[in-house]
């Protein structure tokens, strides 16, 4: 497990690399208050406690971009991978995941309704003095979903520095995806992009520094490989 560290005023954000499958866990929260979410707490559980514990972290949320086994756990071909439920398990709170997402996740974690919290495209979450915004994304899963936090978007599987997620999974779908990189790539060039894996050769960029060496968020490219799924 590795990490890094994205400093702003009030603002707590951890990106720790965690996993066989070059996965990114985010921390983040309220310096002030001390309040912390986890976003897609996968791999070793006990080691993202006891970092939350080690910063004097208050644990107040879990959100899960989807369903995917690789993010919030269960099982993973032959291997179980820990996730939520081991997390519920030892430091119970609620799960924010998208309304189209939670039967998923429900399903690979074997967590049950009153565990989670259904949101929408648009929903917010206060964290202390920090708000995080829910934006729902689909194309690699139906209801994938982005955390927008003040100047940073959590990204998931939808976009990564260099690349987006696969859209030949059960589920996913190429116009959805479409659209949802046309709807990202129109935010602020100074929007920090940290991504659901570690595909790079760098952790996180700005969203102007994705645009240029990204060309699934070049217009021309999507346009082009929005012909080539055959729209």
């Amino acid at each position: 497990m590795s990490a890094e560290y994205v400093p702003e005023e009030e603002l707590i954000i951890e990106q720790i690399e965690i996993g066989p499958m070059q996965n990114f866990t985010y921390i983040v929260g309220s310096k002030s208050t001390r309040e912390v979410a986890i976003i897609d707490p996968a791999w070793d559980i006990d080691a993202l406690l006891n970092r939350i514990d080690e910063a004097g972290y208050t644990l107040t949320a879990a959100l899960a971009t989807h369903y995917h086994p690789d993010h919030v756990g269960g099982n993973f071909g032959r291997k179980n991978v820990p996730g939520l439920a081991e997390l519920m398990a030892k430091r119970p709170v609620k799960v924010y995941g998208h309304k189209l997402e939670v039967e998923g996740i429900k399903k690979v974690t074997e967590l049950s309704d009153s565990d989670f919290k259904s949101v929408e495209s648009g929903d917010k979450l206060a964290l202390g003095d920090v708000e995080v915004e829910f934006l729902h994304t689909p194309g690699h899963t139906p209801g994938s979903q982005c955390f927008r936090i003040k100047n940073t978007l959590v990204s998931g599987d939808t976009l990564f520095v260099q690349g987006c997620g696969r859209v030949d999974l059960p589920g996913s779908n190429s116009d959805d995806m479409f659209a949802s990189l046309d709807k990202l790539r129109s935010l602020p060039d100074d929007t920090l992009l940290l991504p659901g894996h570690n595909y790079s050769h760098v952790p996180n960029a700005t969203m102007g520094e994705t645009k240029k060496i990204n060309t699934h968020l070049n217009i021309k490219e999507l346009e082009l490989w929005h012909q080539l799924m055959g729209h």
